[in-house]
């Protein structure tokens, strides 16, 4: 009985993350711009979009549609020339069945490692958030703060009303303090050295911190190991095979929520 509890539970949970993943290809699109710039309000194809959940490009641009002014913007129109097909443009945003599957994937070994427990729960709204950020992270080398802030506030929002139910197996104080502890470690490192730490990395710290923070100070210091390793292990193959020197500059967001996401399934799976 208890395995196949198991089962419909990882089962849930990839189904959740499959439907939530297939949702976030607009808002990668949308929110993949370069500091400073506002977000894209039009798909590939120079169509308005509306709303941040969905795919792209729309219906208009694979059906070879020309947008309001004929055109898209230049910033968006360099890779696929005039031609907007679904084919010419879909390089523009992330495939959704590759979301889908890495937030899938996610969902489901959290759900294996968490077990029924409340916090399950919060790990799960919080999952999609964070394959968008690195995602976005990949692409322009930005966190951006409408989700970078909410993702810290709903984890400890969350964890707060977890904190209440049965059967947790976290401290939501131990949680705050992480946020704190993390937060400020890298907000540290930022002002020691701005040029190798963006401050959207200090900001995403917060909520990593917390999830982390939940299963107590191991927890914390293994996930927080475990990103500088994995970013250290990929700068160094990247100088290597000389594809980037010691000066380089990399996206760090992916690294810290691998670490944290590594962190969370120790801690969950030793709770």
């Amino acid at each position: 009985m208890a395995d196949l509890v198991d089962l419909s539970l990882v089962t849930g949970a990839a189904l959740w993350g499959a439907a939530a993943g297939a949702l976030l290809p607009r808002a990668a699109h949308r929110f993949a711009v370069p500091d400073e710039e506002p977000w894209r309000s039009h798909c590939p194809g120079g169509h308005r979009l509306r709303g941040w959940l969905g795919r792209v490009p729309c219906r208009s641009c694979a059906s070879g549609e020309p947008g309001a002014s004929g055109v898209a913007d230049a910033g968006e129109a360099g890779e696929a020339g005039t031609s907007y097909a679904g084919e010419a443009v879909a390089s523009y945003a992330p495939s959704a069945l590759l979301l889908a599957a890495a937030t899938a994937l996610t969902c489901a070994v959290l759900a294996l490692a968490t077990g029924v427990r409340p916090e399950l729960a919060v790990w799960l709204v919080l999952a999609p958030a964070g394959v968008l950020l690195g995602v976005v992270d990949v692409r322009v080398r930005r966190l951006p703060d409408p989700l970078t802030l909410p993702l810290a506030s709903a984890a400890l929002g969350l964890l707060a009303l977890a904190a209440v139910l049965p059967e947790h197996a976290g401290h939501w104080l131990t949680a705050l303090y992480g946020a704190l502890a993390l937060g400020g470690g890298y907000l540290t490192l930022f002002l020691i050295n701005p040029a190798g730490m963006g401050f959207g990395d200090v900001k995403l710290a917060l909520g990593m911190g917390a999830v982390l923070g939940w299963y107590g100070w191991p927890t914390v210091l293994l996930g927080t190991f475990a990103g500088f390793l994995s970013g250290a292990l990929y700068g160094g193959a990247l100088v290597v095979t000389r594809r980037a020197d010691r000066k380089s500059a990399i996206p760090f967001g992916p690294f810290l929520l691998a670490g944290a996401f590594a962190g969370l399934l120790v801690g969950a799976f030793t709770a």
